[in-house]
C-alpha cells in the first residue's frame, strides 16, 4: 500500500488559505516547480476534505478550474463529507467517515501516494496515526489570517524528520516524514 501524504502550499506565516478559505492569493505563487511535477506522477488517489472540494479554487475562471493540480493530475478522488450529495459527481466518490475514506483511497492508489487535500482531513489523519508524510511549498508571502496548515489547539508535540529541502523559483519545498 502507498503512503498518506499531505501536500500543500503555505504562506510563510503558516496559512494555506486566506480568510473564508480564499485561495486567490495562491495564483501568483503557482509556477514551475520540478519537485511538484515529479510528485504529481507519484500520486495514485486523492483524499479531499468537503470544504476543500466545495471551496475556492486558485484557478477560478480559467480552463483549469475544478481540476486537481490545475489539470496536471487525473485519477480517483474521495471526498470526506457528512453530506453526500443526492446527485453523483463524475469522477468523485463521497465517503462518510475517515476510516472508509482512507481504506478506499489507499486501495485505489496502490503503491502510489494518497494525496490529502484539506487542513481538517490532514489533521484527522494525523490524529488517527495514518499520516505518513507532509510536503509543503512555502510561498514568500504573509497572509496574516486564514486557514492554518495544522490547527490543533491543545495538541501534542508531533515529531517530524526532514526528508528533503529544495528550492523552486516561487517557493521553497520542505518534505517531512511523520515519526511514529
Amino acid at each position: 500500500m502507498g503512503k498518506m501524504l499531505y501536500s500543500v502550499t503555505m504562506s510563510l506565516d503558516g496559512f494555506i488559505a486566506g480568510p473564508g478559505g480564499d485561495m486567490s492569493w495562491l495564483t501568483e505563487h503557482l509556477g514551475p516547480n520540478e519537485t511538484v511535477d515529479e510528485l504529481i506522477g507519484e500520486i495514485g488517489a486523492l483524499l479531499v476534505g468537503n470544504r476543500t472540494f466545495r471551496g475556492d479554487d486558485p484557478h477560478k475562471d480559467t480552463d483549469k478550474e475544478g481540476k486537481a493540480f490545475g489539470g496536471g493530475w487525473t485519477g480517483p478522488q474521495f471526498v470526506l463529507t457528512h453530506h453526500i450529495p443526492a446527485t453523483p459527481v463524475p469522477g468523485i466518490t463521497f465517503v462518510g467517515d475517515l476510516d472508509s475514506g482512507v481504506a478506499a483511497a489507499k486501495a485505489a492508489a496502490g503503491d502510489k501516494y494518497v494525496n490529502i487535500l484539506g487542513a481538517d482531513v490532514a489533521r484527522q489523519c494525523l490524529d488517527a496515526g495514518v499520516l505518513d508524510e507532509i510536503f509543503v511549498c512555502v510561498a514568500p508571502v504573509l497572509l496574516g489570517d486564514g486557514v492554518r496548515l495544522f490547527d490543533r489547539p491543545g495538541g501534542t508535540n508531533v515529531k517530524l524528520e526532514r526528508l528533503s529541502l529544495t528550492h523552486a523559483p516561487k517557493a521553497t519545498n520542505l518534505w517531512l516524514r511523520v515519526v511514529k
